[in-house]
């Protein structure tokens, strides 16, 4: 037991403030930080050559609430997905929001995916370096287009971004994250309406044995160079639902066809047994082995 009070006064010690490290380098605000990212619901991110796709799965807190708000517009080539703390999130898309408008009145041009990136990556960690105050709890997706095609980042509230093919945040997310490593070799050359099955599927690998993905609870959101970034919310979204739901259904006919298949062989391959039983039965039949016949061995000499 004094061993044990011992490191939970160790770590209380350095996990005061985001400012301070531990004796082992870690910064236990930040990692607090992540770990609400990791107890949001989940949101995932596709891209290919054309299109980003973002998928996000929506909570409500009781049956007569309404569901929250996953997917947000920032411009019309550019939105995020969150997972965590949703009012954290609604301060770092309205920092967004001012960057991409400056941008627009001072140059006249879109904001870069990148630059909006990394301007919402040095705010939030300028909070992990300044006392009084704390990290964002919250991750996002970050999906644009720009003059150099479509972008996916995931921003972490270390102030950590990173370019991805493919990324999912938030509660069970690894699931989401394996189907996507199995299938991102074929994100680049995906329609988009296949960018949006993958996601769909990989988001349903995010929910609990007792839930399902319906209109309520889905959102998805679209954007491409010939497309502005488009949020679907309840009816718009049940098209590819009705899709994921006949798409299950072909590949349980499919896995069922199989099994029958093996089955077959398997009477076939039990039924050429039996037959080569009953043909080496038949043969010893000619070769008696009886005392009578087989020839007298040394005890029968003796005797």
């Amino acid at each position: 037991m004094v061993c044990f009070n011992r490191v939970i006064t160790f770590r209380n010690n350095y996990d005061n403030d985001a400012t301070t490290f531990s004796p082992t380098g870690r910064i236990f605000q930040v990692e607090y930080a992540a770990e609400a990212t990791k107890q949001g619901s989940a949101a995932v991110g596709l891209v290919s050559k054309t299109h980003v796709v973002l998928v996000a799965l929506k909570r409500n807190a009781e049956e007569l609430g309404s569901y929250q708000k996953k997917v947000i517009m920032i411009d019309d080539h550019l939105g995020v997905a969150l997972a965590g703390l949703a009012p954290d999130a609604r301060v770092l898309s309205n920092y967004l929001r001012q960057q991409a408008m400056s941008s627009k009145m001072v140059f006249n041009r879109p904001l870069s995916v990148s630059r909006a990136v990394y301007s919402i990556a040095d705010k939030a960690q300028e909070n992990t370096q300044s006392a009084g105050g704390r990290p964002y709890g919250v991750g996002l997706l970050v999906a644009g287009v720009d003059v150099t095609g479509p972008h996916l980042y995931e921003f972490q509230p270390s102030g950590s971004v990173l370019e991805y093919v493919g990324a999912a945040i938030g509660a069970r997310s690894q699931a989401s994250r394996t189907f996507l490593e199995r299938k991102f070799e074929d994100f680049p050359n995906a329609t988009r309406e296949q960018l949006i099955e993958y996601g769909l599927i990989a988001l349903r690998d995010t929910l609990a044995q007792d839930k399902e993905l319906n209109s309520k609870n889905t959102t998805v959101a679209v954007v491409s160079k010939n497309e502005k970034f488009t949020i679907y919310d309840d009816e718009n979204v049940q098209q590819w639902l009705d899709k994921l739901d006949s798409l299950a259904n072909s590949r349980s006919r499919g896995r069922q066809d199989d099994d029958d298949d093996d089955d077959e062989d398997d009477d076939d391959d039990e039924a050429a047994a039996e037959q080569a039983e009953t043909t080496a039965t038949a043969t010893s039949g000619d070769a008696p082995t009886t005392t009578q016949d087989r020839a007298p061995d040394a005890m029968d000499l003796e005797e």
